[in-house]
């Protein structure tokens, strides 16, 4: 645990201080804000593994973004959001379909990404995120359907150790990355983008006496963000 503690810090660390690098080049003070929202598709890493399939969620909150510079083709800034964020898992076993469980886990979620594009002021640009990001565990919930009982007692392999196991560890950490398109108009900003976070922390715990060494989640995002400059 000690590892992925120094590594979620360092990239937090990093990302906080991109625009202190923000020094060479032609200077920008671009300071934009606004709203988001999109779909995750969820699952979760565990050892021992558990059979799963994607589970669909929310994803929507608040944007800020600053623009320091332009350097040669490429536009350089850091953002930052606050979302409120569904994870979780979705068990899937093709071969006992009357049986199924499913976790949600609402989050807030705090990405700090660097921003860099490449385009026109005005029009359609190209654009890479990537950073460090943080998470609180707001609340869980759980559905179970179907008789596990007999389908375990007539000799299927089957984890069931995360039902009913609650939360041990509620702030979570990572790392994410994208990319999309934007369209700069008079109107406002407007973003297409896929995100996909990896989580460096484990929401069970994972010493030698736990049943899970591993409990991380991993998400694909889409969203649709739109920004509005209050500084140009």
């Amino acid at each position: 645990m000690k590892l992925k503690t120094i590594i979620g810090t360092a990239l937090l660390a990093s990302a906080c201080t991109l625009p202190a690098y923000a020094q060479v080049g032609e200077q920008r003070h671009n300071f934009a804000v606004g709203i988001n929202g999109g779909i995750n598709l969820n699952s979760v890493s565990f050892s021992p593994s558990v059979k799963q399939k994607n589970l669909m969620g929310i994803n929507g909150g608040v944007t800020a973004r600053y623009i320091s510079e332009k350097y040669f083709s490429m536009i350089c800034g850091a953002q930052i959001e606050v979302n409120f964020s569904q994870h979780g898992w979705d068990e899937y076993y093709q071969d006992y379909p009357t049986i199924s469980y499913t976790r949600t886990m609402n989050y807030i979620d705090i990405p700090f990404l660097a921003h860099l594009a490449f385009g026109k002021d005005r029009g359609l640009q190209f654009f890479i995120h990537a950073g460090p990001q943080i998470g609180f565990l707001l609340s869980d919930s759980e559905k179970i359907d179907g008789n596990w009982e007999e389908v375990i007692a007539n000799g299927a392999n089957i984890v069931t150790e995360q039902h009913g196991k609650p939360i041990d560890n509620k702030f979570d950490y990572g790392i994410t990355g994208g990319a999309g398109i934007e369209l700069r108009t008079k109107a406002g900003n407007f973003l297409v983008e896929g995100r996909y976070y990896y989580a460096l922390s484990d929401f069970y715990n994972s010493t030698k006496k736990d049943y899970f060494s591993r409990s991380a989640h991993g998400i694909i995002t889409a969203k649709i963000t739109y920004l509005f400059d209050l500084k140009k």
